[in-house]
């Protein structure tokens, strides 16, 4: 009884999220980005692309290891939505290997991503595995016998019960079944309920990319965990901000090493062989140092990137042809990866709330009004 109670507490923080007005994007605060973004500036700019959360919040004040306070979740990535059962070719990359991705090893062998990117925090990678593996089987979308789902994480401890374990197979579930197009939610959801970047608030972030017609007219998605860097790191549109808003003194004493993570998935329609997409993860690593990350010793940079191009090449029986774009063509592509994985970022600090965790420890939101004093005074802004 118990656990139903605090799944449908969790569906019904979920729901009402949801019901609120839509959250400032970096965009509306002025910032300037390079490149022109899809029509919702979301991964799902991608068609066929899916996004589910499953938000987890309960509980306040002491932590008391296996009851909370409970900040958390899971996020899921469904490269061809909820009905699609085709692999898309993919590949990915470690900037830094201080966190996990499962599923990879078979990625870099086979070529293809064979189901959902799920997100959540380290301690719930096992059980968002085995959960993914139960819904894959009991759908029967399995190609093999066995199945290698790809769970991704970044560490919430700062704010979470992460020794309580608290991710639970219904959570998994949720995610994945309402998973939809349209618009991502962002900033305290999902996986990134909990997590922090540049000691501000942080968590889930999305932003996309129009390829101009005379270089193809593709689309690139990117959609980002951010858990990683210290505030005097912070760069916004190339400007300074962490410098400009610093950390309270005894807060500067006390500033910890950098030991965050990111997750980085990159979607696009372009049709790329899984060695091109290799090349794109490795280009999400330029937009997470465009924000002045240097992937320190104890961060876990992970990304993966797939297209939903050459639909079926997985599934021939026989000889199959595939289409790629030439090597030689690939730069705007590249640039829309490193522009897009930039934006995400930053707008998953401009919709992350302030929040207070485990024994009361309170980590605040990047104040809007701060954010544009600091971009007018260095002459950065997108209008007057």
């Amino acid at each position: 009884m118990r656990t139903a109670l605090t799944f449908l507490l969790t569906l019904l923080i979920a729901a009402s999220a949801a019901a609120q007005a839509p959250k400032p994007r970096a965009r509306d605060l002025a910032i300037p980005f390079e490149g022109t973004p899809g029509p919702l500036n979301a991964i799902t700019d991608v068609a066929g692309v899916e996004v589910g959360v499953t938000t987890i919040i309960r509980g306040e004040g002491q932590l008391r290891v296996g009851e909370g306070p409970v900040r958390t979740g899971v996020t899921a990535v469904l490269p061809r939505g909820r009905s699609g059962n085709d692999p898309v070719m993919a590949g990915w990359f470690s900037m830094n290997g201080n966190g996990e991705m499962t599923g990879t090893t078979w990625i870099e062998e086979s070529g293809f991503l064979e189901g959902p990117v799920l997100i959540t925090n380290t301690h719930s990678v096992g059980m968002v595995h085995q959960a993914a593996i139960e819904w894959s089987v009991k759908r029967g979308s399995n190609r093999q016998a066995w199945s290698l789902p790809v769970v991704a994480e970044t560490w919430d401890g700062t704010l979470n019960d992460i020794n309580g374990f608290h991710v639970k197979p219904p959570h998994v579930f949720d995610a994945l079944d309402s998973a939809r197009g349209g618009a991502v939610p962002e900033g305290n959801v999902g996986g990134g309920t909990g997590m922090i970047c540049f000691q501000f608030k942080c968590g889930t972030g999305t932003a996309s990319r129009k390829i101009a017609e005379t270089a193809g007219g593709y689309t690139v998605g990117v959609l980002v965990q951010a858990n990683f860097g210290l505030r005097r790191q912070l760069l916004v549109a190339g400007v300074p901000v962490g410098a400009e808003i610093p950390l309270p003194p005894r807060a500067a004493r006390d500033e910890p090493v950098e030991q965050g993570s990111i997750i980085i998935v990159v979607a696009t329609d372009a049709p790329l062989l899984p060695h091109q997409l290799k090349r794109l993860a490795r280009r999400a690593g330029m937009g997470l140092a465009r924000t002045g990350s240097t992937a320190g010793n104890g961060s876990g940079d992970i990304f993966v990137a797939f297209s939903t191009a050459n639909a079926g090449a997985a599934l021939a029986d026989n000889v199959t042809s595939v289409r790629m774009v030439p090597n030689d063509q690939m730069n705007p592509i590249f640039d829309a990866v490193a522009y897009a994985t930039e934006e995400a970022i930053v707008n998953a600090l401009v919709a992350a709330e302030t929040m207070t965790g485990i024994n009361d420890v309170e980590v605040p939101a990047i104040s809007h009004e701060a954010l544009q004093n600091v971009l007018k005074k260095y002459g950065r802004t997108a209008r007057p």
